[in-house]
């Protein structure tokens, strides 16, 4: 399968080799010019470690701060969200013939949210998973591929708890829904949203949204809670 990855850091590089070794194809893929916290764009050190990784292999890079549907080439199958803060709109994932999927650590639908993880040490939460789920104008809110639940152990941080578990997790079950997808195998069970939670980012700003922003009707969008959950 042709595969287009968004994501960002360890994680992002952990899967694009995981489907590199299961005889995938990455065509592309978008990242954060720099590595949070670093300057300089000058020195490689600085990049974000996806657009390290894609840089020797001659794999074409876009700022995800700016992707677009122009930037995902032909003859994408599939489009990989992993680890990635930007929002892929409804004309980017029309660009993949097959799926748009990510991957999001909880038990979707609860702690819907880029600090699901955090949450889920700050509420106590003893039990939680990871989930993969086709992308949608909501966010965190798209038809569930597959779903595993773990414990927490006992003392976990969230850094921990991503580290040594949920990462892990994250990279087996996007490979189970790829390998589903190449086989022709489609899974999308709907989210039940009577029992859906959303937590606001404790230190960073709302998603953006471009695409959302350009449709007839939402002009008006800033950035709100709204604006997350506008169809």
């Amino acid at each position: 399968m042709n595969i287009y990855i968004s994501g960002q850091g360890a994680f992002a590089v952990q899967v694009a080799e995981a489907l590199l070794d299961e005889g995938h194809k990455i065509v592309g893929a978008a990242a954060p010019r720099l590595r949070k916290g670093r300057s300089d764009e000058s020195n490689a050190m600085s990049w974000d470690r996806l657009r390290s990784w894609a840089f020797p292999r001659d794999i074409p890079w876009t700022d995800s701060a700016e992707l677009r549907a122009m930037h995902i080439p032909d003859g994408v199958d599939i489009i990989v969200a992993a680890h990635s803060h930007a929002f892929l709109g409804r004309y980017t994932r029309a660009r993949a013939s097959v799926a748009t999927i990510g991957y999001h650590p909880s038990l979707l639908p609860l702690h819907r949210g880029r600090d699901a993880i955090r949450w889920t040490i700050r509420d106590g939460d003893k039990v939680t998973g990871g989930s993969v789920y086709h992308l949608t104008e909501r966010t965190d809110a798209g038809p569930l591929a597959a779903q595993e639940h773990l414990f927490v152990p006992p003392g976990s941080t969230a850094q921990s708890l991503w580290r040594e578990r949920l990462a892990p997790l994250g990279v087996r079950l996007l490979l189970k829904v790829v390998a589903d997808l190449a086989e022709g195998k489609r899974i999308e069970v709907p989210q039940d949203e009577k029992m859906a939670t959303w937590e606001p980012a404790m230190s960073a700003q709302p998603l953006f949204k471009p695409e959302l922003i350009a449709l007839p009707g939402t002009a008006s969008v800033d950035g709100s809670r709204w604006a997350l959950h506008a169809q």
